[in-house]
């Protein structure tokens, strides 16, 4: 990982088939970062990589919209190929956002990266461990997006 912008992480067998993309497919990801301008750079390189984007400026909004918080309606779900989160972020951490993500027998198997601008290797090891299929240094570049889009794809085989 280098200087402004790297990534960590494995590409596992353990995709569900309803989480795959298929090569075609616009793959929909939901971006959390509390911070505005991180947050509209991640989605603009996600859209530049021809990806659908939903954002949320926390880990609570990211939950209702997933069908987990407590503003949301019973039996909503709403259906993500990826789910970027920032690390820290005030109320709830990207950490604990992956952990209740984990919990859920609907959303477990959606794949979760983790964006720090901090590259704390107790910190990623952490995240790792608990299932996130990528860690990544803020700020993101481009060539970073293209790498987690084609992890996506290519992971589910």
């Amino acid at each position: 990982m280098g200087e402004g912008g790297g990534v960590a992480g494995g590409c596992g067998n353990n995709f569900s088939e309803d989480m795959a993309v298929e090569l075609g497919d616009e793959p929909h990801v939901l971006a959390v970062d509390d911070n505005l301008i991180d947050r509209k750079l991640v989605e603009k390189l996600l859209k530049n990589s021809s990806c659908k984007v939903t954002t949320a400026e926390s880990a609570s909004r990211a939950l209702d919209y997933l069908g987990l918080g407590n503003e949301t309606l019973k039996g909503t779900v709403s259906k993500v190929n990826l789910i970027i989160t920032d690390y820290c972020m005030p109320g709830m951490t990207g950490y604990e956002l992956l952990k209740k993500i984990k919990e859920s027998s609907l959303l477990k198997e959606v794949p979760v990266v983790i964006m720090s601008s901090e590259n704390i290797p107790t910190r990623i090891s952490q995240c790792l461990e608990e299932g996130a299929k990528m860690f990544m240094l803020k700020p993101l570049k481009q060539s970073d997006v293209m790498q987690l889009k084609w992890r996506l794809i290519k992971c589910k085989d």
